[in-house]
């Protein structure tokens, strides 16, 4: 008789820029039995490379690292490999972050505050192709999401020009003021100009509002 088959255990990539919480995390899930930590990352490239050397089912992600951002490593990974999914674990709650993870394709968004089981459970989730943020945070994000949305059926705005479509696209994709500069080549007092002329035609205050209008628009071409 066939002894059973070994459950799969779910492939995990940690990345975050404190040794001490991956250490912590690789703790908890490998004592957890479901879950194979197959690397560790603490910088942004090192997230990149690993995902594409190991091949990780989930990947769990800090917004913030010390060579960029988590959500330039989560849309890299996830363009180059589909399969990868990418779950942000973070204490940095701010609504923009929030929607630019989004945009950038991450499967999922949790506060640190979250406890060991709920995170357990979490990458499961994400693990099993559904996504999971945290409720507080979302229902925020979405209420800006349904304001702008209502306010544009209802609003004529002044069109934007191409270098305003440009920096509002890298806006969208979580891009800072100055990665912004660098990008299009400009001063980052000039990014702060065309970024209030856009708000101004948009009639919003916020860079989530913005991205908001921006996706929606391209979701209508």
């Amino acid at each position: 008789m066939k002894p059973p088959a070994e459950t799969k255990r779910i492939r995990l990539l940690l990345v975050d820029d404190h040794e001490v919480l991956r250490i912590g995390l690789r703790t908890l899930f490998t004592e957890a039995g479901a879950f194979q930590v197959v690397g560790e990352a603490g910088t942004m490239a090192t997230a990149v490379a690993e995902a594409a050397r190991l091949k990780p089912e989930v990947v769990l992600m800090d917004v913030r690292l010390p060579d960029g951002s988590g959500i330039d490593a989560c849309r890299t990974i996830r363009a180059d490999h589909e399969g990868t999914r990418v779950l942000f674990l973070t204490s940095f709650a701010d609504d923009d972050a929030v929607l630019a993870t989004i945009l950038a394709g991450a499967n999922g968004f949790l506060l640190k505050e979250v406890s060991s089981e709920q995170l357990i459970q979490a990458v499961k989730t994400v693990a099993s192709g559904r996504s999971i943020l945290d409720s507080a945070v979302t229902q925020r994000v979405l209420a800006k999401v349904r304001s702008v949305s209502s306010a544009a059926q209802h609003e004529t705005r002044d069109p934007l020009s191409p270098q305003e479509e440009r920096v509002l696209a890298l806006v969208a994709e979580g891009k800072t003021n100055k990665e912004i500069a660098l990008s299009l080549n400009l001063s980052d007092k000039t990014v702060g100009h065309y970024l209030e002329n856009i708000f101004q035609k948009l009639q919003v205050t916020r860079r989530a509002q913005a991205a908001v209008y921006f996706t929606q628009q391209q979701s209508k071409q």
